[in-house]
């Protein structure tokens, strides 16, 4: 049976929209495996003018004396990753916005600002509590699809566009629980053409990339400072499980 339903102003036919319980973070599994040593950006490439370690965390910065170029990131080099659970965590300004980027490429040939620009499926970084831009959204850095799946959405991205199918969190519920001006805790699990993220262990998103021409299955993982005003993001504990090893 077909059914029209009514979902924030947009009507999907063929669909059940649904408000659903957002699931919680399982424990974590065996046999993952630290990619910062917590001492050194061993391991990472970026812009030395604009990565460091400080005490024990990765930080970025930008200034109006030492602006990024575009977009630029640090880049892990540990090769490319498909199907995995990726957690860290991170805090950052307000003034400008960060983003976790995975299933991704480097771009190094065209029309590029510096050296360390990447595209790719991103999860926006933000210390704002106040849907729709917050973090743990899906961005297309770099495409052509924008803002994927918001905050709150299950979706699943057809190639005749965007269907939203349910929802897994209000504004609400997102103000109390991100943390502002303080650590928060991402969770992202990959598995074919699924995605979900998870911050401070309750599920924001879920996402299925259901169009074959746009979907990425496999990238490099990085981090990224924004261009434009001048802001600061740190990363720590990441950690990383590789299930296509």
């Amino acid at each position: 049976m077909i059914r029209t339903c009514i979902f924030l102003g947009l009507c999907l036919v063929g669909y059940d929209v649904y408000a659903q319980a957002p699931a919680l973070l399982h424990s974590e599994p065996d046999g993952m495996k630290a990619l910062f040593d917590g001492k050194t950006l061993e391991g990472w490439s970026g812009d030395e003018r604009l990565w460091s370690v400080r005490e024990g965390v990765i930080h970025g910065e930008t200034t109006e004396q030492n602006p990024a170029t575009g977009n630029t990131f640090l880049i892990w080099q540990g090769g490319k990753v498909n199907d995995f659970e990726l957690r860290l965590a991170f805090r950052c300004t307000a003034t400008n916005n960060s983003g976790i980027q995975y299933r991704s490429k480097h771009i190094q040939e065209g029309n590029v600002r510096n050296a360390w620009v990447v595209r790719g499926y991103q999860h926006e970084i933000r210390n704002e509590n106040s849907l729709p831009s917050v973090s743990g959204f899906i961005y297309d850095e770099g495409g052509k699809r924008g803002r994927m799946c918001l905050v709150g959405e299950k979706v699943v991205w057809e190639p005749s566009g965007k269907k939203i199918l349910g929802s897994l969190i209000n504004a609400e519920e997102y103000a109390k629980l991100f943390k502002l001006d303080d650590w928060n805790e991402v969770a992202i699990i990959a598995v074919g053409n699924k995605i979900q993220h998870f911050l401070n262990g309750q599920q924001i998103i879920e996402f299925t990339d259901a169009a074959p021409d746009l979907a990425l299955s496999e990238g490099i993982l990085a981090l990224q400072l924004h261009a434009g005003k001048p802001m600061w993001v740190e990363f720590k504990d990441i950690r990383l499980k590789d299930m296509g090893q």
